[in-house]
């Protein structure tokens, strides 16, 4: 049996938890409701974006892992990452969390 909290119920404790610390947060891209997975978008001020997605580990454990985080020499080849990944995976739901220190409502610090 498969003990992962539903997808839209994980965004929206992201989103209130983000919201209650006086940041914003919001859904970039909606994926399926119940197995949908998470990419979360971190940034302070819109700026300094950083892109973390869940990855599976040997022992059936996930974790996650930063995929890409965005370039002050070319910021739009953060926004192309961002695009691309919602067209490989039509499940994928995007969020962007943009407080201080947004890892932690990730359970990164």
């Amino acid at each position: 049996m498969d003990s992962r909290l539903p997808a839209h119920l994980e965004v929206s404790g992201l989103l209130r938890a983000v919201q209650a610390a006086g940041g914003f947060a919001t859904v970039l891209a909606k994926g399926e409701r119940d197995a949908g997975t998470l990419l979360v978008v971190c940034c302070e001020n819109g700026t300094k974006s950083r892109a973390y997605e869940r990855m599976p580990l040997p022992d059936g454990a996930r974790e996650w892992v930063l995929s890409k985080q965005q370039g002050d020499d070319n910021p739009a080849e953060f926004s192309d990452f961002i695009a691309r990944r919602k067209r490989q995976d039509s499940d994928l739901w995007i969020v962007e969390l943009d407080v201080e220190n947004a890892e932690r409502f990730i359970g990164l610090s």
